[in-house]
Parts: C-alpha cells; sequence; structure tokens
C-alpha cells in the first residue's frame, strides 16, 4: 500500500514540477517583454526617457548614425568628457538656473548649442543674442544659408522665441530667427527658441528630425546636458534609496504576485475540496438503536422500522437454517415454521406480512421477530 502511494506521490510531483517551470518561464518572458518594451518615464527632455517631451529618440538615431552621444548627469560629467572637439547641447530644463552652474558651464571648452534657453540661461551661455518675440510658427522654412537649416526645410516649432543680436557681432537668422548662429572666442554658439523639434512626440513632424539631427549631430562626439535634479548646496550627483530603484521593478513585482496568487489558486483547485472521513469513534449499539428508533418515530415511518427489523431477522436466520439469502419468501417461512412447530402462514406473515398500522402493532411485531429467532437459535 505504501509503495502504491509513494509511487503516485512521485508521478505526481513530476507532472507538477514541469507546469511549475512552465508557469516560471512564461512569468520570466512576460516579465522581460515588460521591461523591453515598457516606456521609460523621465523628466523634460531627458535622454533615456520615452515619453512625449523625452529625447530618447533622438538620442537612438545620433547613435545609429555613429555619433559618440554622453547623457551627462551633472556638471561634472560635463567638465570631465567636454574636449574642443565635442558638442556640448544644453537644454532648458527647470534646474538649469543656478549661477555657479552656468558659470561653470560657460567655461567648458567645445561649440554651444542651447535649446530653448530662458533669460538668465542665455544670458550667461550666449550673451551676444537677445529675445526678440514670441511665435507660434508652423511649417516655417528656413530662409538662411546655413546648411543644417536649409537641408531640414520646413520645420514645426509649435511656440517658440525668435533672436536676434545684441550689438554688432554678425548673427545668422533662420526661420525668422528661432534659430540663430554666431561665432566668439573661436567658438561656435547656436541657439534654438524652441524644444518641440527635438522632442519624441515632435521629431516626426515635417522637417523636425532632420534639423535635430543635423544640428546635435554637427560633431563626432557629443555631450547632451539636461539636469534633471538641482545640483546647487552640495546635492550635486546626489540621489535618492528610490531613484536607484528602476522604475520597471514595481511592473515586475506585480506580474510576480499575480503569478503566485494564480498558482495557489491553480494548485488549491488540483488538490480538490475536502474528503469527509469516518472518525474512529466507537458507539455503543443501544445508542444507534435508539437514535434510530427516534428518528424513525419522529418521522412516522412504522414501515421502514417495519422492514429493518424484518430484514434483520431473516440475514440473523437465513445461515442457521442452512438457506442462503437467494432463498424465496416461501422456502424460509416453511424452514423456521418445520424448525420450530409453528403454522407457515402465520411464520409468513411476520417476516414478510404488511406494515404495521399503530405504534403498538410496530411494538407487537418486533417481539413476535424476536421471539421467533429465538426459537429457531434454540432448537
Amino acid at each position: 500500500m505504501s509503495t502504491a502511494v509513494g509511487s503516485t506521490f512521485t508521478q505526481r510531483w513530476s507532472v507538477l514540477r514541469w507546469v511549475l517551470l512552465g508557469l516560471a518561464a512564461i512569468v520570466a518572458v512576460a516579465a522581460l517583454t515588460t521591461w523591453l518594451t515598457a516606456p521609460r518615464p523621465g523628466g523634460h527632455l531627458d535622454p533615456a526617457s520615452t515619453s512625449s517631451d523625452g529625447v530618447h529618440a533622438l538620442m537612438t538615431l545620433l547613435r545609429e548614425h555613429g555619433v559618440t552621444v554622453v547623457e551627462a548627469a551633472s556638471i561634472a560629467e560635463v567638465e570631465r568628457e567636454a574636449r574642443a572637439d565635442t558638442l556640448v547641447v544644453a537644454a532648458q530644463t527647470y534646474h538649469l538656473f543656478d549661477d555657479e552652474l552656468l558659470r561653470r558651464l560657460s567655461a567648458v571648452p567645445g561649440d554651444r548649442l542651447l535649446i530653448a534657453p530662458l533669460g538668465k540661461t542665455r544670458e550667461e551661455l550666449a550673451p551676444e543674442l537677445e529675445r526678440a518675440d514670441t511665435t507660434e510658427f508652423g511649417g516655417l522654412a528656413p530662409d538662411c544659408d546655413l546648411r543644417e537649416a536649409t537641408r531640414a526645410g520646413a520645420v514645426q516649432f509649435g511656440i517658440a522665441e525668435t533672436y536676434e543680436a545684441r550689438d554688432s557681432v554678425p548673427v545668422t537668422r533662420c526661420y525668422d530667427g528661432v534659430l540663430a548662429r554666431y561665432t566668439a572666442d573661436g567658438r561656435t554658439i547656436t541657439v534654438v527658441g524652441s524644444d518641440q523639434f527635438v522632442m519624441n512626440a515632435g521629431l516626426a513632424d515635417e522637417g523636425n528630425a532632420a534639423l535635430a539631427m543635423n544640428l546635435t549631430g554637427s560633431h563626432p562626439r557629443m555631450i547632451w546636458y539636461a539636469p534633471q535634479r538641482s545640483e546647487s548646496d552640495g546635492s550635486e550627483g546626489a540621489a535618492s534609496f528610490t531613484d536607484l530603484i528602476p522604475a520597471q521593478v514595481n511592473w515586475m513585482a506585480l506580474q510576480l504576485v499575480v503569478a503566485v496568487a494564480l498558482l495557489a489558486w491553480w494548485k488549491g483547485r488540483r488538490v480538490g475540496p475536502l474528503v469527509a472521513e469516518q472518525l474512529p469513534v466507537v458507539v455503543r449499539a443501544s445508542e444507534t438503536v435508539e437514535g434510530r428508533g427516534r428518528l424513525y418515530r419522529s418521522r412516522r415511518t412504522r414501515d421502514v422500522a417495519a422492514e429493518s427489523l424484518r430484514t434483520a431477522a431473516r440475514q440473523r436466520m437465513l445461515p442457521r437454517l442452512g438457506l442462503t439469502v437467494a432463498a424465496s419468501p416461501q422456502d424460509l417461512s416453511q424452514a423456521v415454521a418445520a424448525r420450530c412447530g409453528l403454522d407457515s402462514d402465520s411464520v409468513a406473515r411476520t417476516l414478510y406480512g404488511p406494515p404495521p398500522a399503530t405504534d403498538a402493532d410496530l411494538v407487537n411485531l418486533a417481539r413476535a421477530l424476536d421471539d421467533i429467532e429465538r426459537q429457531v437459535a434454540q432448537s
């Protein structure tokens, strides 16, 4: 018996093991797919962000065209990576305002490209330009001889600022001044009054992608600096514990919780419902008889009680009379009458007669059966 149980358990565990491995593989593939395809949220102009205002698509295109892209997270990284042959792109974010940060940024070598700079940023990094006007441009032609602009053609800038020369410095203006370029101290400084053309959401509009690629990919090496957190007061490069956790971890944890819950539900259904089992309790025969008697009496089932008494008496007398369960009522009645010297018709009415009409008749039947059974046993 124990060998059969052990064999059955081994077979079930073998099947269950493959099922669990299959479920684990499905969960792993789903988690990996989610991690690879899930949007990567980030801040405004974040190079790693795939949201509408991120620039992950532009960074990918630049790398595919052989441009070395450095995604600088701090001003210290910009200072460390900047060289004379490098283009430094400063994209305006909420954290590009600190005076010390702008001063350090203006001191790094290399050409400079400013994306939608605000007042203080423009004054520090492009001092020869001043703001002219703010207008909404849609499908505007370059109307200049700047190669990057003429190759791109019409561009959708959306709401943009325009620039003009502050003094007598020669400035090339394209798209009615949305794009302005001049040279100072041996470096080329380019300013664009809109950031829509570099964003993921606007990169596919008209010549936006071409202009973004032409401007940011003009050098073999480019540093993209769009600070996503404040670097003032000694907090440069600081990150909290939650910042170090990838955004996809939450989705992976949720998928694992769901997978475990489904596995528990499936396992519960496979085991099945609880099975009732008779407890090894010894009950006295008298208690059983009394219990059944009260049940029969409460339901007024004298016919069932009488048949139960007759069946029990017949089964006990058959082996003593040398008969089998296949014996007919006539054979049993005649055998009892011959053994006890009784009338066979009277014995037949007692063993197979109609059900009693009253409780008194049921008691008399029980006594008659007991008397016949006692005579058979003693003869």
